[in-house]
């Protein structure tokens, strides 16, 4: 007879308690940021998250062990999430991407002939 492993709901313990490789935390942490950051009531924990959240983006899309696609749309998240939090007071033309930054912005790029 097999047993089912202990979850928090079988074991009943209410605690959300995981253990993750660091990229799969790094990933479930980031998403908890951004929603933390859509449901703040005070714009200083909004700019904090927004700052934690970009930083984990960077980190992700230097991370191994992710396809190159995954990477790149993390990457373009990144640049959207740092362009936000800049505010105002930011330089324009470091928040905009140049074109080759585009390119690698694209899911998949254009062939160059079609048959």
């Amino acid at each position: 007879m097999s047993h089912a492993p202990d979850t928090p709901a079988s074991s009943g313990h209410c605690d959300e308690e995981y253990s993750l490789p660091c990229a799969e935390a790094l990933l479930a942490g980031t998403l908890a940021l951004m929603t933390g950051y859509v449901q703040a009531c005070c714009d200083s924990h909004r700019d904090a998250m927004g700052r934690k959240i970009t930083a984990n983006l960077q980190m992700l899309a230097d991370a191994e062990g992710f396809t190159p696609h995954f990477r790149t749309v993390v990457w373009s998240l990144q640049g959207r999430w740092a362009q936000q939090c800049a505010g105002p007071a930011a330089d324009a033309a470091s928040a905009a991407l140049s074109a080759a930054e585009q390119r690698r912005a694209l899911w998949i790029a254009a062939p160059e002939t079609v048959q």
